[in-house]
């Protein structure tokens, strides 16, 4: 589908993907279209709801700044999928000691790994480049406690939130490992931080802001060039925590399932995040909050919730959307709502046929609570083209 809603009254339009649109969304995107260092326009994905200062599911072109609030404290967070060379019938009838085997290999929640010799070896190279970062900002390593050691438990843990490991069938039966997560609690340290110098650095210049969760750094600062350094890390960072989450998937299903091989088709893509690119012939800064890069042939995954249908697709390259579609199903309602408003049995009424966890504690994840990503993927023909069709038979949740 074409652009279906135009909101103009600000310094550059918003181009919104989809009719449904709430109106603290609405509110918080004609906030950044106010920005005097937006570039073009905004565009607002067909899974776009309210978030903190900056709207989940929106693209955000900037020249010569970057606004750290819209890029968030869930600095890198993304999906990871792969195809196994396993069918369902493969598979054994009861499903529930895969997937406890999965939850004791991979820490969920505020779990993490023991100490390990490998896996500190193996973040070798992110700890010199953490240690030059909190050399300049000390504070990031005081608002994690034990920080040093923290961090690389963590790399292979999966948090918790929205944050899940699935085991998919795909529409020919074909068996998909899938997992979500981001940048942990270093990277949620590195947001916190950042953000609250970019408010306390605007507030020196007297500058009016719409909402004061949108102070900016302007490029050529050292402030600037920090959040860059500090903002490139957590992403790699959580790139690494879920390459490694994946293998450690792997491992686990090959002491429980039958002999099989990944294939080629393996996908890791973030999808809050910040980097520079090119659009309408001008280097910006591309911050997308809730949002994955779909240039043309570009693979990503847009999953759906824990009982509801997640696509791979292939980006078609869309300039209106700077190359992007949605990330998911996007909320509809909070999470407290969700606990209001649904009980354990439409949980476990929803997740049928689902081996996966269906008490009140992820009850705020229910897929009732979400956007129908059917009705997402129906918005974004003009963006991306569905691939594979993938529905979960294991999932967990931290």
């Amino acid at each position: 589908m074409p652009v279906r809603q135009l909101i103009e009254g600000g310094r550059v339009p918003v181009k919104v993907f989809t009719d449904d649109l709430e109106p603290h969304a609405r509110q918080q995107l004609a906030h950044v279209a106010q920005l005097p260092i937006v570039f073009g326009h905004i565009a607002a994905m067909p899974d776009v709801h309210s978030g903190i200062g900056a709207t989940v599911g929106s693209v955000i072109p900037t020249r010569r700044a970057i606004i750290p609030a819209a890029v968030g404290v869930d600095i890198g967070c993304g999906m990871n999928a792969v195809r196994l060379s396993l069918e369902a019938g493969d598979l054994p009838d009861s499903l529930a000691r895969v997937r406890a085997a999965i939850e004791r290999a991979i820490p969920v929640g505020f779990d993490e790994h023991g100490e390990s010799g490998a896996r500190r070896d193996a973040c070798a190279p992110l700890a010199r480049r953490l240690e030059a970062i909190v050399r300049k900002h000390p504070r990031i390593a005081k608002m994690q406690r034990d920080h040093e050691k923290k961090w690389v438990r963590q790399m292979g843990s999966l948090g918790g939130g929205n944050h899940f490991i699935e085991i998919c069938l795909d529409e020919a039966d074909r068996v998909w490992a899938m997992l979500h997560s981001g940048s942990r609690g270093i990277g949620n340290c590195i947001g916190q931080y950042f953000i609250a110098q970019a408010r306390e650095a605007m507030g020196k210049r007297d500058a009016h802001l719409p909402d004061r969760d949108l102070a900016w750094f302007d490029e050529g600062t050292k402030l600037f060039d920090d959040y860059v350094e500090a903002v490139g890390w957590a992403q790699d960072y959580a790139f690494a925590n879920r390459r490694e989450m994946l293998e450690l998937v792997l491992e686990t299903l090959r002491r429980h399932l039958p002999a099989f091989e990944a294939t080629d088709e393996a996908i890791n893509c973030h999808h809050n995040y910040v980097q520079r690119e090119k659009h309408f012939g001008e280097r910006v800064y591309v911050t997308r909050k809730g949002a994955i890069s779909a240039r043309e042939g570009e693979l990503g995954i847009i999953p759906g919730s824990m009982g509801a249908r997640s696509y791979i697709v292939r980006g078609k390259g869309n300039p209106e959307s700077f190359c992007s579609c949605a990330h998911g199903a996007g909320r509809r309602m909070s999470r407290t709502e969700a606990k209001r408003r649904f009980s354990r049995a439409d949980l476990e009424d929803q997740t049928r046929g689902v081996e996966c966890r269906k008490d009140k504690g992820v009850l705020d994840e229910i897929p009732g609570a979400y956007k129908d990503i059917d009705e997402v993927m129906a918005n974004q023909t003009d963006l991306v083209e569905p691939l594979h069709t993938l529905k979960q038979i294991v999932c967990v949740k931290g």
